[in-house]
């Protein structure tokens, strides 16, 4: 029997991912849940595990491709274990199925196989993986089959559903894509969607409005690196990836939430001198610490006294979501672009496990191994622009976060210093907040104690 298995959306509603690579060819034997394939979404590097046992048929793309979630991927020859008979979304009912002498139809009842990455296998003659459910418009019962249509089943990712189904709700689209249909006085319930599960893309409001459409995604198998040839000036990189995923969130947040940034520049050299009696310290053996670390813990005392900045600006319902825990995200630069994974619940972590947990953030993100699960759900960031050798910048938000901390490079510099001039350690440090959730006494007054922790950390005595 023969299974087709479509590209699942790895994470947030993301709708397309890149093959990078594929770990088996066509003829090869696959266990279920082996990886099979890496692809790059548009936050990060993702594993594919196998949804089948079985032997791979064919590969329907290449790497380097881009392909939109619900396109098939790969076919498996599978053992025909169950009949051949076809997959069955949940709360459809088989033709000729009900309850004997009752005329109600039955519904089945769902069966995943064991899974990694939160979609899954179905299996034979059980309905697909169950979700919320959604109000959709009735669809048609299923078609008859013949005996040679039956023989390939179809495993979709949960959430799909066919192209030609309307939902009775709100239309399916992003927040990009329902800002740019507002900024072109569109009505979403206008446009029909043709991304996967009636998505509502930029190319359809763009179509809808009679624009010029976008160049489209490359191809199966066509180059997608850097091209440039002898005598060429100029090199032209196709937007994928994180670098799209950035450039959207940043314009997005740029363009949304009305920036204000303050500056603060403090002697941190008790902070630098605290270091350095922790590296000694039996309790920090094997620990990496660095000036982020005691910054981090200093936000995280910060925001006890100013919640205001670890909050969000819900615009659909028009409310202030204010958080009562901390995912911390710290900036981090690889070799793939920019990423801001977070720390979940960094506030209850004492300094020793938020250090660990800093530099294990870190070496995941240079591999590249950050989960999309890691760079989700973020309530306030730092960037630690100091390591470039920067002094201070303006930081643009982290979409759907109050506020972002820059930390400059540390400078020995002549400072002020008990009534005389001495040479001291010094960073400036740079706050942008959104100006409709943190208002400037609060950032000022958050600034103002992540400065003096740092300035002297013994001042946590006083704010604890």
């Amino acid at each position: 029997m023969i299974k087709e298995f479509r590209l699942p959306d790895l994470g947030e509603g993301l709708t397309e991912s890149e093959i990078l690579s594929w770990k088996v060819g066509v003829g090869d034997t696959v266990s279920l849940n082996q990886v099979i394939a890496e692809v790059e979404t548009a936050k990060a590097v993702v594993e594919l595990p196998s949804p089948f046992a079985g032997v791979i048929k064919e590969l329907h793309e290449q790497p380097g491709s881009v392909v939109e979630v619900g396109k098939p991927i790969v076919s498996f020859e599978v053992a025909d274990d169950a009949g051949g008979s076809p997959c069955v979304p949940s709360g459809t009912v088989p033709s000729g199925a009900g309850n004997e002498g009752s005329g109600e139809a039955a519904v089945e009842t769902p069966k995943r196989e064991p899974n990694l990455v939160g979609y899954g296998a179905v299996v034979e003659g059980s309905g697909r993986p169950t979700r919320r459910a959604r109000n959709f418009a009735p669809v048609a019962g299923p078609a008859e089959t013949t005996p040679a249509e039956s023989a390939v089943q179809v495993v979709e990712p949960a959430g799909t559903r066919p192209a030609d189904t309307r939902p009775t709700e709100r239309p399916r689209s992003t927040p990009p894509v329902r800002k740019l249909a507002k900024d072109l006085g569109l009505d979403l319930v206008q446009i029909r969607g043709t991304g996967p599960g009636g998505l509502i893309t930029r190319e359809d409001v763009q179509e809808f409005a009679g624009q010029a459409e976008e160049p489209s995604a490359p191809m199966a198998g066509q180059a997608v690196t850097p091209r440039a040839g002898a005598g060429e000036r100029e090199t032209r990189t196709s937007i994928k990836g994180v670098r799209k995923h950035t450039a959207a969130a940043m314009v997005q947040s740029a363009f949304t939430a009305p920036h204000a940034t303050e500056f603060l520049t403090v002697d941190v050299t008790p902070s630098l001198e605290l270091l350095a009696r922790l590296k000694d310290s039996r309790a920090f053996a094997g620990i990496k610490l660095t000036p982020l670390t005691l910054a981090a813990k200093a936000v995280l005392i910060a925001l006890r006294r100013q919640p205001a900045l670890n909050s969000r600006w819900d615009e659909e319902n028009q409310e202030i979501v204010t958080f009562h825990y901390v995912n911390l995200g710290i900036a981090a630069a690889t070799p793939r672009g920019l990423t801001v994974p977070n720390i979940k619940d960094a506030d209850a972590l004492q300094l020793p496990e938020l250090a660990q947990a800093l530099a294990e953030l870190a070496e995941t993100a240079r591999a590249g191994k950050t989960t999309p699960a890691d760079l989700s759900g973020g309530t306030i960031s730092i960037t630690n622009i100091g390591v470039f050798g920067i002094d201070a910048g303006t930081p643009i938000l982290n979409p759907g976060e109050a506020a972002i901390l820059g930390l400059g490079a540390v400078r020995t510099m002549p400072w002020e210093y008990r009534g005389e001039v001495a040479l001291r350690q010094v960073l400036t440090l740079s706050l942008s907040f959104d100006h409709r959730l943190v208002d400037g006494e609060q950032g000022s007054r958050f600034l103002a104690d992540v400065g003096a922790i740092l300035a002297e950390p013994g001042m946590v005595l006083t704010m604890v």
